[in-house]
């Protein structure tokens, strides 16, 4: 039995403001197809303009950079397929993300206060797109 939960974050290269729309609604797909695939319960998942969170559980047995590299990786790949025009927008062409991320690991006590937290990214996010 196991109850490993994480919280993980990652973000556009240069905090590039391009997650939304068509996008944003087809890397959520991507987000639960992916979590499927790989055993992953993807309990919340918020994409923002410009960063990812996504609330996980994961059989211990799996490391959590390698989940965040799985995720990057096929999400990048994807995104760049269905969506050309995405890659132009980037400063450096073959990059979406950002190398690094961050996730912290929490049981059942701090669940609530997660999710509460992925939710209220939604409402202070309202800054424009700096081109």
């Amino acid at each position: 039995m196991y109850n490993i939960n994480y919280h993980m974050v990652w973000s556009t290269k240069y905090r590039k403001k391009v997650l939304t729309g068509e996008i944003a609604d087809f890397l959520k797909q991507l987000h639960e197809r992916i979590a499927t695939e790989k055993g992953v319960t993807l309990a919340e998942q918020e994409v923002m303009p410009d960063h990812v969170h996504l609330f996980v559980t994961a059989h211990p047995k799996f490391s959590p950079s390698n989940f965040v590299k799985i995720f990057k990786g096929i999400t990048a790949k994807e995104l760049f397929e269905k969506f050309p025009l995405l890659r132009s927008k980037m400063y450096h062409r073959g990059h979406l993300w950002n190398p690094s991320y961050y996730c912290g690991t929490m049981g059942d006590v701090t669940k609530d206060v997660i999710l509460k937290y992925i939710e209220m990214q939604k409402v202070k996010d309202d800054s424009p797109e700096i081109a």
